[in-house]
């Protein structure tokens, strides 16, 4: 399972980094927040993917 999980994850991730990068730029974010920005949504979109895994692995 992991091993069609994990690089299915690492693609969600790059996506989302493309779709925040995006949104920086359409919403004029300061280039000083955008890190806090990545950072965040990069943390709970982690926390999402490995709770996704767990439910998945564990059912």
């Amino acid at each position: 399972m992991a091993v069609y999980f994990i690089p299915l994850a690492v693609i969600i991730l790059f996506l989302i980094n493309q779709l925040t990068s995006r949104l920086c730029a359409q919403r004029e974010i300061p280039e000083e927040k955008q890190p806090g920005v990545f950072r965040t949504i990069n943390v709970l979109i982690t926390i999402l993917l490995i709770t996704s895994y767990f439910e998945v692995l564990f059912t």
